[in-house]
């Protein structure tokens, strides 16, 4: 997996939590998943298509996902489940909203889809060209998961191999 495709995730994620949750966020856990991604609780899905294509999940245990939603409400009470869920769509947002544009700086064309809740209890398997990197993140409310599938298009990456044998 290409980190210049990842780090911008990373990056953006450890951003938007410490900044929401007042705490700095940390990375406990990296691993490459080949297997079929099996969600944690509330997930939420966005995919990218373009020069690089793939799919970014955010997924948050049921009890993590309710402290954030509290939390960010400003309230102590149980949160409801519609507010849970868009909450969980809103931090998927501003997660890609944050890595879109350090990956249009770095000079990448795509379009991202809104994010959408992932209700599947499993699917999204990786590709021969694409591997999945789950990133556990610790935070004041507990353990939040990213789920990062990334690759370049095949004519991208063509075009970038046939461009560095020039250089």
């Amino acid at each position: 997996m290409r980190m210049e495709l990842i780090q911008p995730f990373i990056n953006a994620a450890d951003a938007v939590f410490s900044d929401l949750l007042h705490s700095s966020a940390k990375i406990i856990d990296l691993t490459m998943d080949e297997d079929t991604y099996r969600r944690k609780g509330v997930a939420a899905l966005i995919a990218i298509k373009g020069d690089i294509e793939g799919r970014v999940i955010l997924d948050l245990s049921p009890e993590v996902a309710v402290k954030v939603a509290s939390h960010l409400a400003g309230s102590e009470l149980t949160a409801s489940e519609q507010l849970v869920r868009e909450t969980v769509c809103e931090l998927a947002n501003m997660v890609i909203g944050n890595s879109v544009t350090l990956l249009n700086d770095q000079g990448f064309r795509f379009k991202v889809f809104p994010p959408e809740i992932h209700a599947d209890e499993t699917g999204l398997s990786s590709t021969v060209d694409t591997e999945a990197m789950v990133l556990g993140l610790e935070t004041p409310c507990g353990e939040i998961y990213l789920n990062i599938a990334m690759h370049y298009l095949r004519r991208r990456r063509s075009e970038r191999g046939s461009l560095a044998v020039l250089d």
